[in-house]
């Protein structure tokens, strides 16, 4: 008897770290499923797009690689999961060769999906929206689809250990999106985890929507940390963004001391002045973002901190812009990414007055991606001359090593080693663009 082989499938991620780490697992869960997963820019049966709705960008990306894929394989089903396809199923339906539109409360069992719908007949999408519930949640690990992972992905390897978010800022539809929020099950956490190592993972980022808020039990995101620092073969763990009122005072502490815990934080400010806060439905005021900041800098040596800031929300006047860009300039802030208000559909903040034009949002945001350049490359200049512990990851087309330090600094180095996936300590010894050159010390 012949066997039909199953169809080759491609996957794609826009969007957060979180959504990358959700399309590992199910690379995974269809390797494990006997599909032949491929490069995206590879022909292939399904195609399937891990979506984000958190910008109009977003929205964008999505509508263009649907139609770029459907003009170069015409004959290709596309899937569509995520957070845009959980917002906007009704607009994601009618673009040319979407059969299956899948939010964010399903789209983890995909798998089971295609194995039930994919010989079935007819062009229409068809859209699986369930609701969403509140119960803590399991990933499935299939450790030996991990070592091939490994070795066509990342160095670093992301770990969700939370979903959702009960905060509902005004500006965001990700409450709506995503869903309340739920935290993994611990167990289950470090299940990942050990097989991530076990993979060849030397380091691993902490993702969810909102990270801090992880509660499990009577676990939080502390005893996480500290259960990963206890595995064998993992040599950093990295924290990514995380909200300002969710980090405790003894997370800093353990950074700053002797810890596998990465001296970076990402903290997201959105804007420097409290009457945006306020209309955000932010839970700090800058007087505290502030505090808290200068407390992390002042106890951790070098740690680098990231923030991310929204331009252009709804009664932005020029004063309250310049605060938010005088703060960023003087604050222990090392470089911030920077968002052009847009407004979505479920947030609140689409029916507030006082709109901002989109030219005055363009000249606001160049004004802070050129600050963020410069005290990216003030925060490069200070390390010059002290010796890093750097994960090399690649070896790029000019010929370096490329790899990153413990507070998210690019460096790259000359060698003739293979120094895919390990550690060097690296003298840095001049800036390259958003890069520092470096080199390698004989011990």
């Amino acid at each position: 008897m012949i066997t039909k082989s199953k169809p080759q499938i491609s996957f794609y991620t826009l969007g957060c770290r979180l959504n990358q780490a959700e399309t590992a697992s199910l690379q995974n869960s269809f390797e494990v499923g006997g599909y032949t997963v491929v490069d995206f820019a590879k022909p292939a049966d399904i195609f399937v797009i891990n979506t984000c709705t958190v910008t109009e960008n977003g929205d964008a990306d999505t509508r263009r690689l649907v139609n770029k894929i459907s003009r170069s394989n015409p004959h290709a089903k596309i899937a569509l999961i995520g957070c845009q396809a959980q917002m906007q199923k009704e607009k994601l339906a009618i673009l040319p060769n979407v059969r299956w539109i899948v939010g964010n409360a399903k789209k983890m069992d995909l798998l089971s999906i295609f194995e039930e719908w994919t010989n079935v007949e007819g062009t229409e999408a068809r859209v699986i929206m369930p609701a969403f519930d509140r119960e803590p949640f399991t990933i499935p690990v299939a450790a030996a689809s991990l070592a091939r992972r490994h070795e066509r992905s990342r160095i670093r390897a992301n770990l969700k250990i939370q979903d959702g978010c009960d905060f509902f800022c005004s500006f965001c539809e990700i409450s709506y999106a995503r869903g309340r929020a739920r935290s993994r099950e611990f167990d289950n956490i470090l299940l990942e985890a050990h097989a991530l190592v076990a993979a060849g993972h030397k380091e691993i980022v902490l993702t969810g929507i909102n990270v801090g808020t992880y509660q499990y039990q009577n676990k939080d995101m502390l005893d996480v940390i500290d259960a990963l620092e206890q595995i064998d073969g993992l040599e950093r763990i990295r924290i990514s963004s995380i909200e300002p009122t969710t980090i405790p005072h003894t997370l800093i502490k353990k950074m700053a001391g002797r810890s596998k815990l990465c001296r970076y934080l990402h903290i997201p400010m959105q804007s420097g002045h409290n009457a945006i806060l306020t209309s955000m439905k932010r839970k700090y005021t800058v007087e505290e973002f502030a505090k808290f900041i200068h407390a992390a800098y002042n106890l951790v040596p070098e740690i680098c901190i990231g923030t991310d800031v929204i331009v252009g929300f709804p009664g932005e006047t020029d004063e309250f812009f310049t605060q938010t860009y005088e703060n960023l300039r003087k604050w222990p802030i090392h470089y911030f990414h920077v968002f052009s208000y847009s407004a979505r559909t479920m947030a609140k903040s689409k029916d507030l007055p006082n709109t901002i034009s989109p030219t005055v949002i363009h000249k606001r945001s160049e004004m802070l991606r050129n600050l963020s350049q410069r005290k990216r490359r003030l925060y490069y200049h200070s390390l010059l001359g002290t010796t890093q512990k750097v994960l090399f990851e690649q070896k790029n087309e000019e010929g370096y090593w490329d790899g990153v330090t413990d507070h998210y600094v690019r460096v790259k180095v000359r060698s003739n080693q293979d120094l895919i996936n390990t550690f060097a300590d690296v003298r840095l010894v001049e800036l390259n663009g958003q890069a520092v050159i470096g080199q390698i010390q004989d011990h």
